[in-house]
């Protein structure tokens, strides 16, 4: 399917008014209604929607200095930045449903709370534990086990 016609020759009289002599010495002597049909099918893939057309109307904005073909014409029209799709704003939480889903959640929170204040390196005692037992870790996760227990036997020095 190509650009309707309609658009076409709007495109053509915009060109024919920004480059005048220049677009007139770019056509040649080609006949007009040929090199309208192959603009046309050229950027055929503009002629669908409203956010294609406004691609070639910023295109017309943002001409270059010398007259372009059809496929520098269908070049600028795919540079042309997309156009921003608008988005509902999110919906407002509801307090009540926030609260009865932490509720929910509660005892996998109580864990960390104590964790703060006691002994929080469980995780690197296990990975030592199953390098003990023969597993097979990798070396940098047993140097971090091993950086984590000896940071906990060794004080700070402030």
């Amino acid at each position: 399917m190509s650009l309707p016609n309609k658009a076409i020759d709007h495109l053509f009289q915009r060109l024919s008014g920004v480059y005048m002599a220049a677009w007139d010495r770019e056509l040649g002597n080609s006949p007009l209604n040929d090199v309208k049909s192959a603009w046309a099918h050229e950027l055929a893939e503009f002629g669908r929607s409203h956010e294609a057309m406004t691609r070639i109307a910023w295109a017309l904005d943002n001409l270059p200095d010398r007259p372009p073909s059809a496929p520098a014409f269908k070049r600028l029209c795919r540079q042309a930045p997309a156009a921003e799709t608008p988005q509902l704003p999110m919906p407002k939480a509801d307090p009540e449903r926030v609260k009865a889903e932490l509720a929910k959640m509660g005892h996998l929170r109580k864990p960390a709370e104590s964790s703060s204040a006691g002994y929080h390196k469980q995780w690197a005692h296990r990975i030592l534990g199953r390098h003990a037992q023969g597993d097979k870790i990798l070396p940098y996760t047993l140097k971090c086990a091993q950086d984590a227990v000896r940071s906990h036997l060794q004080p700070e020095v402030a």
